[in-house]
């Protein structure tokens, strides 16, 4: 059973940056894509964006490019969520998946899931 840890959430002021990280506690052959979603309160989770498990591509919602970056070095690697400019909105919590698809943004084809870690933004 993979298991995935999402660490750096907390509490910053609008227009700062944070990194989070995910780490899979084991490789399997049938991972292709590592992605992050969030849940704001009262809404339902959405598709941030998702890495390739070798890195070499990576895949956003229309809605997250530009301030969000996903990063993941090579197949040993923690995945990366880089966001930058922080805004009110963007305070949720923040789930790392991992997929047996390739290319995957809908949540249905995440099937190992971490426990998510709170993003705060305070304006």
């Amino acid at each position: 059973q993979v298991q995935l840890v999402e660490y750096g959430g907390g509490l910053v002021q609008a227009g700062a940056s944070l990194r989070l990280s995910c780490t899979l506690s084991q490789r399997s052959d049938y991972i292709y894509t590592v992605g992050w979603f969030r849940q704001a309160p009262g809404k339902e989770r959405e598709f941030v964006g998702a890495s390739s498990w070798h890195g070499f591509r990576s895949y956003y919602s229309d809605s997250m490019k530009g301030r969000f970056t996903i990063s993941r070095n090579n197949a040993n690697s923690p995945t990366y969520l880089q966001m930058n400019d922080l805004k009110s909105e963007d305070t949720a919590v923040y789930y790392c998946a991992a997929a047996r698809a390739p290319a995957a943004k809908d949540e249905s084809a995440y099937f190992y899931w971490g426990q998510g870690t709170q993003v705060t933004v305070s304006s």
